[in-house]
């Protein structure tokens, strides 16, 4: 934050907290519109699942990364009533390919970059970015800050908007990390169950009184 208002001004602390604030609101919208709906499909409570898993959220809001409780999500879902299979499956592999927090944050800090850079994009360009950005931003959950990286690193390849523009959004970096971060887990634990659903390998009786807060046995191996 010293190096962003030193370099460019007590001015660029409003737009950054624009930009943060609308991020934030953007990821509550995508779990309540998008996500919502969904959870509602498959029979049972968004809110339910979120209590459920609020101890992981913590930490991925706490370290920026939601490779830290791996193994925390893998045997929670199983005792949800996901069977080993699918958890085993769905859950690492959506640690790649299902990023909705780091895709929100990356198209929404693209268009802040190319605004804040005076850069003009045509239609096509949005998409093509976009659609590039979809492509990167596939592992970057593994590792802290790495949605920084990517997008340095795909900003350089099309050279579109000036690569030295991301410094305009390193302070604020870490905290639009504590919000993209709970959005990439909420995401994965959702996927899990749909398609522990899809296969017939989700307990479903197991699953309401889980989420319920009533006593269970632990789930067979």
């Amino acid at each position: 934050m010293a190096f962003t208002v030193g370099k460019f001004g007590v001015g660029s602390l409003a737009s950054l907290g624009r930009l943060l604030a609308e991020f934030y609101i953007t990821c509550v919208i995508f779990v309540a519109v998008i996500l919502g709906p969904v959870a509602r499909l498959c029979g049972l409570s968004l809110i339910k699942l979120l209590r459920y898993i609020w101890a992981e959220l913590l930490i991925c809001v706490a370290t920026t990364s939601s490779e830290a409780v791996l193994p925390r999500m893998i045997s929670k879902l199983e005792h949800l009533g996901c069977e080993r299979g699918v958890v085993g499956l769905v859950i690492p592999t959506g640690y790649s390919f299902n990023l909705d927090g780091t895709c929100l944050h990356l198209a929404m800090t693209t268009v802040f970059l190319a605004q804040a850079t005076n850069t003009p994009l045509d239609l096509g360009q949005q998409i093509g970015l976009v659609v590039l950005l979809l492509v990167t931003s596939k592992g970057a959950a593994g590792v802290a800050g790495a949605a920084l990286v990517v997008l340095a690193a795909t900003l350089a390849a099309t050279d579109t908007i000036p690569v030295a523009s991301v410094a305009l959004v390193l302070g604020i970096h870490r905290l639009m990390s504590q919000a993209l971060t709970p959005t990439n887990l909420i995401g994965n634990a959702l996927a899990t169950v749909v398609v522990a659903k899809w296969e017939n390998a989700l307990d479903r009786g197991r699953l309401q009184k889980v989420l319920n807060g009533e006593a269970v046995p632990p789930a067979m191996a």
